[in-house]
């Protein structure tokens, strides 16, 4: 049978992967002139980087898994990583409980109280009793409104902005808590150390072998080629018009899996119930802004800093060579600069040299020593449709995969939950949406 697939991020290369070796036919577009989507790779002195942050946790088991079978685990390296929160002027270390201890802007009390409440959550599993509940009002009821406005507070309106952060539902931090702590094994003297994964060629290597291994198994992978229109006949998908090298293509096909965003896929499909058209529209996004600076000296000696300060304009401050060493980069140290913007925001809509000269000012408050003349090239990069917006109850307005129209499939990041996105779930999701085909095909 054959397939045809938009899209050629994780989600889109896995399920064409596991098609192939099934045995179907294959056809995979995508419209950047790229692979990988949201974890795509550009080239920074000639060695290839993600164009926003990226890393694995010890419990993304689907994308180590699918590392090793193509035959890239020893490219998998484990790093000890380092996490720190920036509060009033100054880098608290945020790791280990003797971190926690140290930590005082809060008091002795609230800082014992949110350790337990760290804890207790790490250890809670039904989360489906969280879903009415927005994480604000949780954090501020058992954590308390010292710890809320110190740690978490700051940070939930950092990711979600003004418009979301009091909308959020509670299973989304609960799994931020359980991933981040599946990654710390006990070390020394019982302190728990986070441990995270980076495949050394970059994650575009893992994305370039899949699309080898599909060519190989005689299907096509295809950049810079838009998908139109998917087109439906008698209540079936039924193919794709696209365009490849300025022409208008369309080819058939017996089943059709888009990997778009929500608000993307009606654009392209005709004849979706007014029901199903209501869950697409119910779930919003932002987009991931990301400043990227090349710089001859490190900013800090943290991998992962959260800034907990609103003055700033950036909500992380992520020092990718603080996890796997500037040798890799020529002896550059690199850090991304992360916002996460409605389009409509002011910062989503400046340019590269407006947003630097608005980022660069602030940098000397994490670092007093930092200068200018330590930047040596910038990049920046928008990625629309980074984050949905978990909201509660958000199981109810989850679209189906298998869409109404026979054939035809859905599988975007709005369907991850209650895991927040990323490239392992996006590779999970690829491989149950394509078993899905292979059942309704049979």
């Amino acid at each position: 049978m054959n397939v045809g697939i938009i899209g050629g991020g994780a989600a889109g290369l896995a399920a064409g992967y596991i098609l192939s070796q099934s045995g179907h036919k294959v056809s995979i577009y995508e419209t950047s002139p790229f692979l990988g989507g949201q974890a795509s790779t550009f080239d920074v002195g000639g060695s290839p980087l993600e164009r926003g942050y990226h890393h694995l946790f010890t419990s993304d088991t689907d994308i180590i898994a699918l590392i090793g079978e193509l035959g890239l685990g020893h490219r998998l390296k484990w790093i000890e990583s380092t996490v720190g929160i920036f509060y009033n002027g100054r880098v608290y270390n945020f790791v280990t409980p003797l971190d926690l201890l140290r930590f005082n802007p809060i008091s002795m009390i609230n800082r014992f109280r949110l350790g337990l409440v760290t804890l207790y959550l790490k250890r809670y599993k039904d989360w489906k009793n969280l879903e009415s509940i927005t994480a604000d009002k949780w954090i501020k009821k058992f954590a308390g409104p010292s710890v809320y406005n110190v740690v978490w507070g700051p940070l939930l309106r950092g990711k979600f902005g003004d418009e979301y952060f009091a909308k959020v539902a509670m299973p989304w931090f609960w799994g931020k808590i359980q991933t981040r702590f599946a990654s710390r094994g006990k070390g020394l003297k019982g302190m728990q150390k986070e441990k995270l994964g980076y495949p050394m060629g970059s994650f575009g290597e893992i994305f370039k072998e899949l699309s080898t291994q599909i060519h190989k198994m005689g299907n096509e992978v295809k950049i810079s080629t838009p998908v139109k229109k998917i087109m439906v006949s008698d209540g079936r998908a039924s193919g794709l018009e696209y365009i490849e090298n300025g022409k208008i293509c369309i080819k058939k096909f017996d089943a059709i899996l888009s990997t778009t965003p929500s608000y993307i896929f009606p654009k392209l499909v005709e004849g979706l119930p007014e029901w199903y058209l209501n869950k697409l529209g119910k779930i919003d996004y932002l987009a991931a802004v990301l400043l990227i600076l090349i710089l001859d000296r490190p900013i800090s000696n943290i991998y992962w800093l959260n800034i907990a300060d609103r003055t700033i304009p950036f909500v992380g401050l992520i020092e990718h060579t603080n996890l796997i060493g500037p040798h890799n980069y020529g002896g550059k140290h690199i850090v991304y600069l992360t916002n996460y913007l409605n389009t409509d925001h002011p910062l989503y809509n400046k340019t590269h040299e407006e947003l630097l000269e608005e980022y660069i000012p602030h940098l000397t408050k994490i670092n007093p020593d930092f200068k200018r003349s330590w930047i040596e090239n910038s990049y920046h990069h928008k990625v629309n449709a980074a984050q949905p917006i978990v909201t509660t109850n958000y199981s109810e307005i989850i679209p189906e995969h298998r869409t109404p129209i026979k054939g035809l499939y859905l599988a975007n990041t709005t369907q991850v939950y209650p895991e927040d996105r990323g490239t392992n779930y996006s590779v999970r999701m690829g491989k149950k949406v394509a078993k899905y085909i292979i059942d309704d095909l049979a």
